[in-house]
């Protein structure tokens, strides 16, 4: 008989020598008894059967140990790895629409080869050449950049965007574009954005820091620093030490990153010439057949002590084939013998 048959055969004898017949006459005490005796039925009992066998494990005849259920993971655990919280914060992230852009005569990444494209890489060259220190001069704060123009409405905001989309294009460099003409901004407005805190709230707001108020965008290079909230005395706010050490802070941080500010007209608002005294580099732009000599020397007096101005032709329609007009309810053309040059 083999040692299984042998531990069943026990078994049985031990139920046998405990079990109470069955009386229907005394329900209770059959309901007391197996509630009593239930103490047999323990594994002490069971090893008994293998005395004679000491060392020997056998599974089968251990089942009667009850087993611990197994617990499952708490639910929390699981929903967390199965949703990970986004890293950084959304609402620094704002969608340009590229194909609105397009459609205006911006230049755009993702775009095929274009005109506008081509004009603005002959634009920005010589401004990266002096950010790369290869111009003929060394420039301090070569890496900030003022957009301006003598008058309103001479596609200083246009050229501002596109050039600093253009100039994030680049392998090299990342772009901050900054909305400075705080008294009538209108970067967001022409990317299709709604107002967002910026500039004037880092400036008036204690405890506003640049990195609170920044706006990443889906351009890789490209992040944007609005105008923010306008403020009576924004003249005096530019001049200020806040001011000073935030662009400080801007030109020396990142030494790869270049800051393009859309400034106000220079002969309108005098926050334009406060500003450009921080620059290294000045683009002024110039409309076509409608500008001025006289205000184009006006406005590059109120400038003179910047280290390099160059002048950018805006407006210039092309004749035949190559011809052709942008929005926002007039033409803009960048003819390719009007880069910018440095103004003598």
């Amino acid at each position: 008989m083999s040692i299984i048959e042998k531990a069943v055969e026990r078994l049985e004898q031990l139920q046998k020598a405990t079990s109470v017949p069955v009386d229907n006459e005394r329900p209770a005490a059959v309901e007391a008894e197996p509630v009593a005796q239930a103490a047999p039925a323990t594994p002490a009992p069971v090893a008994s059967a293998f005395a004679d066998q000491p060392g020997r494990v056998e599974p089968v005849i251990a089942a009667p140990e009850p087993v611990a259920p197994v617990q499952p993971e708490p639910a929390p655990a699981v929903q967390a790895k199965a949703r990970p919280a986004p890293a950084g914060n959304p609402s620094k992230f704002i969608e340009i629409d590229l194909e609105r852009l397009q459609s205006i005569g911006i230049v755009t990444p993702n775009a095929p080869r274009s005109l506008i494209g081509d004009e603005f890489r002959i634009i920005k060259r010589p401004l990266l050449r002096n950010v790369q220190g290869k111009g003929a001069a060394a420039i301090n704060n070569a890496n900030l950049i003022m957009i301006t123009s003598s008058l309103p409405g001479e596609g200083k905001s246009f050229s501002s965007i596109n050039l600093a989309i253009s100039m994030a294009m680049e392998l090299d460099h990342t772009v901050l574009l900054i909305d400075a003409d705080v008294s009538r901004p209108s970067v967001l407005n022409i990317l299709g954005l709604p107002p967002k805190k910026g500039l004037m709230d880092v400036l008036t707001t204690p405890g506003t820091q640049l990195s609170d108020v920044l706006l990443k965008t889906n351009i890789e290079k490209l992040s944007l620093l609005p105008a923010g909230t306008p403020h009576p005395r924004a003249t005096e706010l530019l001049a200020s030490d806040v001011m000073n050490n935030l662009l400080e802070e801007l030109a020396e941080r990142y030494s790869d990153r270049i800051i393009v500010f859309d400034s106000p007209p220079l002969l309108v608002t005098t926050e334009s010439r406060v500003l450009a005294t921080h620059m290294g580099q000045i683009v002024m732009v110039v409309e076509s057949n409608k500008t001025t000599q006289a205000a184009v020397r006006q406005a590059l007096s109120t400038i003179e002590n910047c280290p390099v101005k160059l002048m950018l032709l805006n407006k210039a329609l092309q004749s035949g084939a190559g011809s052709y007009g942008y929005g926002y309810g007039y033409g803009y053309g960048y003819g390719y013998g009007h880069a910018p040059k440095e103004n003598a």
